[in-house]
C-alpha cells in the first residue's frame, strides 16, 4: 500500500463510515449506503480503517461539507503558521479573507475556516470509532489489536488537533450516541489512554506504507506529555524513539520533502498523499494545502499564499561560527553578502536564487509583491520530474507527503526536556545532530543539491556551525533549542503552538514580529496583536448552536469570544 488513500474513494468513503458524521454530526444520525453486513468481514473492516486515514488531509472532496476546505488541512498552516512570525496570509488583499483575520487576531466564533477544521476533525474521529466499532461487530477478524491500535492512535491524533487549537473540546470514543456532549471534561487522560493502547497493540513497522507503527505512538505520547509540561514523562516517550534505531536523519534536509525519500528513515508518521490514482482532479495530493503553490514562475498559475515572513528569512542569518544569531538576527534584514544557514533556500522562495530546477524565482512569482512581500512558500513543492497532476491550476497537486511527526521534530523535543530536566549537554548533543544534517547539502546550482562550497553558488554564503562550546547556562540552552524548532520546522504548522505552550507568544508576537514587520508589510497596522484571548481559538458558533439540548448549548465558548 504505497499511499494509504488509494482505496478511500473505491468504497464510496465507506457511505458516510457507518455512524460517521452528517454535514452537521452533531445536529442528525448520518445515512450510510452500505451496511454492516456488507462491510462486516476482514476486508470491510480494513477498508473502515483507510477511510479513517484519508482525514488525515482534512479533506473528504465534499464542497458542502468542508467548504472552503484550506481551514481543514491536516498541515495546520492556517492555525499554526500564518498567525505566528514565520508567515503571512500571503496572495493579495481581500482573497480568503477568513486567513487574513487569523493573521491580524481579528479571531470570531463565526469564522467558517474554524468550523471547516472542526468538523474535519470530528469526521475523522467518527471514522475511527466506526471502524472499532464494525471491527467488535464483525466475526473473524484478524488483527484486532493492530487494527483497534491504529484506529484510537488516530482518534486521539485528531483529539490532539483539536484540543491544541481549542483545548476545551468533547472526546467521543466508539461507546457514545449522543454527540451533544459538553466539553467541559480534561481529555488528556483519554488521549493517553488511546496513544498507550496504540504502543501496547502496534508493530514496529508495518507492511503498508503511511500507517501507524509503535514509534509513531511513542512519539506522538511525547509530545502529548510535551505539551502538558510533563517532561520527564516526554522524555521516557522520545527516548524510546532514539533509542529503538527504527529512525535517523536523512543526509540532505530537502530529502524529507522529495517524492524519493518522503516515507524514509526521517518520516515517523505523516499525511500521504498521491494523485493520477483514478480519482478527479489529483483529491488525493493534499488538496487543502494547494493554495501555498507560487502564482506564477511558468509552471504553477495560482495561488501565493502562505508567504514567509521577512523574520523567518532573516532567522536564517549567522554568525563568523555558522550560529544563529538568536538576539540579533532581526536587526536588518538578510543581505546577499550576509553568511546564512542553507536551508533558508529549501523552505523559501528567493529572488535570484534557484527555485528547485524551476528555474531563478523572480517578482514574477508574486501575485501582489507590494503587499505581501518578496518571498513564496517553496519546502513542499514537487520537483518538476515528480508526479503531479492539475485540476484547476497547472501542476498544483503533488504526491510529497505532509509530516505530522518526523524525526528531526523527535530529537528537538528530546532536547527541550533534556534543558528542562538539566542535562544540557544530551541537549546540545541533539541540536548538533539536527545541526549537523543542515549542513549536509544546499540548493544547488543546476536545481538540485550540491554541497555548501560549490563553486556555482554565486547568490549566497551558506554556513551551518555546531555548538562546540559546552551549554552551561539553562535559559541559553532553552533559547539554542527553541530557535533550532523555528529553523527546522519552518511552514510545517508548528510554530504559533510552539510559541504558545511556550508562554512567550504575546511577547514574541508583539514585540519581536509584530513591532518590527509591520514597518515592511503595512496591512499588519490592522492587527491588534496577540491578546490574552488568543491563547486559545473560538469554538465555532455553528457547533455551539448544534449542541444544544433543549435550548441549552452543551458546548461552552472559549474565555474572550
Amino acid at each position: 500500500m504505497k499511499n494509504i488513500k488509494f482505496i478511500v474513494l473505491g468504497l464510496v468513503l465507506m457511505g458516510a463510515m457507518i455512524v460517521a458524521c452528517s454535514d452537521d454530526f452533531l445536529e442528525a444520525p448520518p445515512q450510510a449506503s452500505l451496511d454492516e453486513g456488507t462491510l462486516g468481514n476482514q476486508q470491510g473492516v480494513e477498508a473502515s480503517l483507510i477511510s479513517a486515514y484519508s482525514m488525515l488531509d482534512g479533506w473528504n472532496d465534499d464542497w458542502g461539507t468542508f467548504s472552503p476546505p484550506w481551514g481543514g488541512a491536516g498541515s495546520n498552516w492556517v492555525w499554526g503558521s500564518v498567525p505566528s512570525d514565520e508567515a503571512y496570509k500571503g496572495s493579495e488583499p481581500g482573497d480568503q479573507l477568513e486567513i487574513q483575520q487569523v493573521e491580524l487576531f481579528q479571531w470570531a466564533p463565526g469564522n467558517v475556516y474554524l468550523n471547516v477544521k472542526f468538523r474535519a476533525l470530528y469526521e475523522g474521529i467518527a471514522r475511527a470509532n466506526a471502524t472499532i466499532n464494525l471491527m467488535k461487530k464483525s466475526a473473524n477478524i484478524q488483527e484486532q489489536g493492530r487494527i483497534e491500535g491504529e484506529a484510537r492512535f488516530l482518534r486521539a491524533h485528531y483529539h490532539f488537533d483539536a484540543w491544541k487549537i481549542w483545548k476545551n473540546v468533547p472526546y467521543y470514543n466508539e461507546t457514545d450516541l449522543d454527540f451533544r456532549k459538553p466539553n467541559t471534561e480534561d481529555i488528556v487522560p483519554r488521549m493517553i489512554e488511546d496513544f498507550q493502547f496504540a504502543i501496547d497493540n502496534l508493530p514496529e513497522t508495518q507492511g503498508a506504507v503511511g500507517r501507524a507503527t509503535k514509534g509513531a505512538a511513542q512519539a506522538y505520547l511525547g509530545k502529548l506529555y510535551l505539551y502538558t509540561g510533563d517532561f520527564t514523562k516526554a522524555k521516557t516517550q522520545l527516548d524510546a524513539v532514539v533509542n529503538s534505531g527504527k529512525y535517523a536523519l536523512l543526509p540532505c534536509f530537502h530529502d524529507v520533502f522529495t517524492q524519493e525519500h518522503e516515507n524514509g528513515s526521517e518520516m515517523i508518521f505523516s499525511i500521504q498523499a498521491s494523485v493520477n490514482d483514478g480519482t478527479s482532479e489529483g483529491q488525493n495530493g493534499n488538496f487543502a494545502d494547494r493554495l501555498r503553490y507560487p502564482n506564477g514562475g511558468g509552471t504553477f498559475s495560482c495561488c501565493g499564499f502562505h508567504q514567509p515572513s521577512q523574520n523567518l528569512v532573516n532567522s536564517h542569518k549567522v554568525d563568523a561560527n555558522g550560529l544563529p544569531m538568536i538576539s540579533t538576527y532581526n536587526n536588518a534584514d538578510a543581505a546577499a553578502s550576509d553568511p546564512i544557514d542553507p536551508r533558508v533556500d529549501w523552505t523559501v522562495g528567493r529572488d535570484d536564487v534557484p527555485f528547485l530546477t524551476y528555474g531563478n524565482h523572480s517578482p514574477a512569482w508574486i501575485r501582489a509583491r507590494a503587499w505581501a512581500g518578496p518571498y513564496s512558500a517553496k519546502k513542499f513543492i514537487h520537483d518538476p520530474g515528480e508526479n503531479a497532476a492539475s485540476s484547476w491550476s497547472n501542476q498544483q497537486l503533488s504526491t510529497i507527503n505532509t509530516p505530522i511527526i518526523r524525526y528531526a521534530d523527535v530529537l528537538l523535543m528530546l532536547a527541550e526536556c533534556e534543558v528542562e530536566i538539566g542535562s544540557l549537554e544530551r541537549a546540545r548533543e541533539l541540536v548538533n545532530m539536527v545541526r549537523a544534517r543542515a549542513a549536509g547539502c544546499a540548493q544547488g546550482p543546476d536545481g538540485g543539491a550540491t554541497n555548501l562550497n560549490d563553486p556555482g553558488i554565486t547568490w549566497a554564503t551558506y554556513q551551518v556551525g555546531l555548538y562546540n562550546t559546552p551549554w552551561t547556562d539553562k535559559d541559553g540552552a532553552r533559547n539554542a533549542v527553541r530557535f533550532e524548532r523555528k529553523l527546522e520546522l519552518a511552514l510545517e504548522g508548528h510554530r504559533f503552538f510552539d510559541l504558545r505552550r511556550w508562554g512567550v507568544a504575546k511577547d514574541v508576537i508583539n514585540n519581536e514580529y509584530l513591532a518590527v514587520e509591520k514597518t515592511k508589510r503595512t496591512y499588519l497596522d490592522a492587527s491588534g496583536g496577540f491578546e490574552d484571548r488568543h491563547i486559545l481559538y473560538p469554538l465555532p458558533s455553528v457547533q455551539i448552536e448544534l449542541s444544544k439540548v433543549n435550548g441549552t448549548p452543551q458546548l461552552r465558548q472559549n474565555d474572550g469570544y
